[in-house]
């Protein structure tokens, strides 16, 4: 067989409906496995070359399993969310949003619902994504009045974030928390000019 003739084969496979969920399916993996490496890749480097101790060695394995740890659960996810959506889409004749709700609910609790660092980190910057558009939703959908909504919503997050932090810090997030130390609760504390504008605690120039 030539090489044109292979390649006739394999572009009617590719636009036979019989093999549409096969193939969505792969790309799903595939493209949610590219995106994992597009996005942690260069953050992973970032972070891990300014905030983490060890040999260069060390620093490449931290880097290359968090960037594997986070393509892989993004091609997992987009492989079993969009096999369930179509194969409910082809047994039923449509999807719906019951069945676009319940497809991530399973996939998520078993990728990302896992507690660990990078885990938390995907999951908390969806939930803030997901607070906003819900926020967005109820303005299009006229059940709140029409308003400029970010605003709002950053007046929310740092007011609800600052009375946490300030009388139950212990249910932060140690990073979140320690941060928020070093900002509002170490400006209180110096000795003298040294410590008031060079350095945050005389123990920092040690």
């Amino acid at each position: 067989m030539s090489s044109g003739e292979v390649f006739r084969v394999v572009s009617e496979i590719l636009q036979d409906p019989r093999f549409r969920i096969p193939l969505t399916v792969l790309k799903g993996f595939r493209n949610g496995l590219v995106y994992g490496v597009k996005i942690r890749l260069p953050h992973a480097i970032v972070m891990t070359f300014l905030f983490h101790n060890g040999s260069l060695q060390e620093k490449i394995n931290v880097i290359l399993q968090l960037t594997y740890q986070h393509a892989r659960n993004l091609a997992l996810l987009a492989t079993f969310y969009k096999l369930s959506t179509l194969m409910a889409e082809k047994t039923m004749g449509r999807s719906s949003r019951l069945v676009t709700f319940l497809s991530a609910f399973v996939a998520g609790y078993f990728v990302f619902g896992t507690n660990n660092k990078l885990n938390m980190q995907v999951n908390l910057y969806l939930l803030s994504r997901i607070i906003l558009a819900l926020v967005n939703l109820a303005v299009k959908r006229n059940v709140v009045p029409s308003l400029n909504v970010f605003p709002w919503f950053a007046a929310v997050v740092w007011g609800a974030s600052l009375v946490l932090f300030e009388y139950e810090q212990n249910t932060m997030h140690p990073s979140l928390s320690a941060s928020m130390t070093y900002i509002f609760h170490d400006s209180e504390h110096w000795t003298n000019l040294w410590d008031l504008f060079v350095y945050n605690s005389l123990l920092d120039q040690q």
